[in-house]
């Protein structure tokens, strides 16, 4: 993870130079800089930081990587890599209750909110529980 934190230890250098330069540079009118763009890079620069600090205080935590060794070979890497679920078609079902209810907010239909929250409940609950039940049941 050394490599990952360094690479985000770089963003977060390069945001912490960029974000006053922009306040200067869009310094065009009486009222200062622009606020938006100068508060959205103060908050990617945090959230950089935030990334960076979480990874490098994990990388000294823990034994490293093949990646992060200098000496170890390609067949260190080899092995399970971790569990990769099948298809599935819960997440479909989600996004498309989850549509139905922003559609149905956005035109002010109360009922039809109410139907997409209950079939919204039936679909997460499905993706929750997908590997408890049927074919990919563990």
């Amino acid at each position: 993870m050394k490599a990952e934190a360094w690479i985000f230890a770089a963003c977060t250098i390069f945001l912490v130079l960029v974000t006053p330069a922009y306040w200067l540079v869009t310094d065009a009118s009486d009222h200062g800089g622009d606020w938006t763009g100068t508060s959205a890079l103060f908050m990617t620069t945090l959230l950089t930081a935030m990334v960076t600090l979480y990874l490098g205080f994990h990388a000294r935590r823990m034994d490293p990587r093949p990646e992060d060794r200098k000496e170890a070979e390609i067949a260190d890497g080899a092995g399970e890599l971790g569990f990769f679920p099948p298809y599935s078609w819960w997440p479909l079902w989600c996004a498309l209750t989850l549509s139905v209810m922003v559609f149905a907010l956005a035109m002010a239909a109360w009922w039809l909110v109410i139907i997409g929250g209950v079939l919204g409940a039936v679909a997460l609950s499905g993706l929750v529980f997908e590997y408890y039940r049927g074919e990919h049941a563990h």
